[in-house]
């Protein structure tokens, strides 16, 4: 059936003859009826919170809940969040936790945008935040903002053959994408935006036509490198969403202009209105939502740059976005996105030429010793685990990308690409934790002293250590009897046990698993060999 989404009944329907969500989609889905999702938006204009339930595969929205917040206008000339810009923030997570006091970490995903990308003091206001939301705030890269934004848009349209461009113009980026179906094609993010063009262009909040024209001649200088992407050729039809175009589109229905669209006599017309008011302050126009008064020059600006360059006439408003295609990697989150996710690694794999079979074999390795240090965990960490072995997973498939830049170094390598690579379906909290695992595999620990209280990272480490070690040979290793746990002393006392014989019959793994322990007596954490 066509996934569509009905703005009365607020949800995601199904409307024969084809299905919103496909045969494969549906059987690797395990979300039971009544199951809870939430979305959380920290945007550079609004905070959102997306709340619903499955019923018999489907996703009925609930609750929306839309704060104005506007960080993206509180950073300072050193690109620092102020003070009050924080506060915001946190005040507008704590009611949003509030909302979701009893949902399971498998219920909830959180991303923040460009603000929180550009901020250099981002840490600090994520470590309240996360507190304050109860659930961990992903900042992610632009690409996987355009992924998700396309996921968003394509799943509440028909899944037709038709060749799609869709634009979001969002407070300090926007992001083109070019997709077929449910699959995007290509993606890129642009340091432009409603906020960032309102600021440096309007910034007395006064229209006029020299700052208009100055204002659309910087979008178009940003956006210049997208000409010969998106062609008008290399796309059927164009879609809008969120952000400005559902503000412009907002106003022009209440005008009398047709709905769900916006067209390109639409803007000229909205200009007009613009200039004769002079300033926002003075606006008066239905459909114009107070919060959009401020930023809806440095919006129109950037929207009018994106309909000349890439030939734009009519531009159809999308009801799906951001946060609806958050909600379909929760659906999906076992399967869809663990692909997204594969597809990314074994790309960088490639790209930089590491062995993959290689990668392969210290991949299993690592999460068989992972999974023995979590015999003692209870159930309801069963999902958390999970996805922590499959993280360890992809560290090991990554460790030697840096091998072709240099030998002795490459961990360093390694860790920098992974720090600077846009890795669809990754926020940059986790592939910084992948970066952390790599650059850990080898030589010293305490380089990595920030991470000494992360229990669940030196685990991970720790696993992948000894997992590069017993594969050493570049064969499969010979771990029968091989035991990794944690003594009676404490779970910071990690004991590795072998069989009788097997250091005699591997000297050399046994020679480095003692280096080892020399290793990690530098640390809060230890190491002991038993039965070597």
């Amino acid at each position: 059936m066509d996934g569509l989404w009905d703005e009365r009944n607020m949800r995601l329907y199904e409307s024969p003859p084809n299905a919103m969500l496909n045969h494969e989609q549906q059987k690797n889905t395990a979300m039971e009826n009544g199951t809870r999702l939430a979305a959380v938006d920290l945007g550079s204009n609004s905070f959102r919170l997306e709340i619903g339930r499955i019923d018999h595969g489907q996703y009925y929205r609930t609750e929306y809940l839309k704060e104005t917040v506007r960080q993206g206008s509180g950073l300072d000339e050193d690109r620092n969040l102020t003070p009050e810009a924080m506060q915001r923030g946190w005040e507008c997570l704590a009611r949003f936790g509030e909302r979701l006091a009893g949902f399971n970490s498998v219920e909830v995903r959180a991303v923040a945008t460009q603000t929180l990308r550009e901020a250099r003091n981002r840490d600090e206001f994520l470590a309240r935040a996360n507190d304050m939301l109860g659930f961990p705030i992903d900042v992610i890269s632009g690409l996987e903002e355009a992924r998700l934004i396309y996921q968003g848009v394509a799943r509440a349209l028909p899944n037709g053959n038709e060749r799609r461009l869709v634009i979001d113009i969002g407070g300090r980026s926007t992001e083109l994408i070019l997709g077929q179906g449910f699959e995007p094609k290509l993606m890129e993010s642009f340091r432009v935006g409603s906020i960032a063009w309102s600021t440096r262009y309007f910034p007395d909040r006064q229209f006029t036509a020299n700052a208009f024209q100055m204002a659309e001649i910087a979008a178009k200088a940003v956006l210049d490198e997208a000409l010969q992407a998106y062609r008008r050729d290399a796309w059927d039809v164009a879609y809008g969403s969120a952000g400005t175009v559902g503000a412009v589109g907002d106003v022009l229905a209440a005008a009398g202009w047709p709905a769900g669209s916006v067209s390109r006599e639409g803007l000229d017309w909205l200009l007009d209105k613009l200039l004769a008011a002079q300033s926002a302050d003075r606006i008066r126009l239905a459909g114009m939502r107070d919060d959009r008064r401020a930023i809806i020059g440095g919006g129109l600006s950037v929207l009018r740059a994106i309909f000349d360059l890439l030939q734009i006439d009519h531009m159809q408003q999308a009801t799906g976005g951001l946060r609806h295609g958050l909600i379909f990697d929760l659906m999906g989150s076992t399967h869809d996105q663990t692909d997204v996710r594969s597809k990314s690694v074994q790309g960088l794999v490639a790209k930089f030429g590491a062995d993959p079979a290689h990668g392969t074999r210290v991949g299993k390795v690592a999460t068989l010793l992972f999974a023995q240090l979590q015999t003692t965990v209870p159930m309801s960490r069963k999902a958390e685990n999970e996805q922590l072995s499959r993280k360890l997973n992809w560290a090991a498939q990554l460790h030697e990308i840096g091998s072709q830049i240099s030998h002795d170094s490459y961990h360093k390598h390694g860790a920098y690409i992974l720090d600077n690579a846009d890795t669809l379906g990754f926020a940059l909290t986790e592939t910084h934790r992948l970066s952390q695992l790599v650059l850990g595999h080898r030589g010293k620990l305490r380089k990595l002293e920030a991470q000494f209280g992360d229990k669940a990272f030196f685990q991970q480490l720790l696993a992948l250590r000894l997992a590069v070690i017993f594969c050493h040979a570049r064969q499969e290793p010979d771990l029968r009897g091989i035991q990794l746990g944690c003594d009676i002393k404490g779970e910071s006392n990690f004991v590795l046990s072998c069989r009788p014989g097997w250091a005699q019959t591997f000297p050399q793994s046994a020679h480095l698993l003692q280096e080892e322990v020399l290793a990690w007596q530098k640390t809060p954490w230890s190491l002991t060999l038993s039965g070597f």
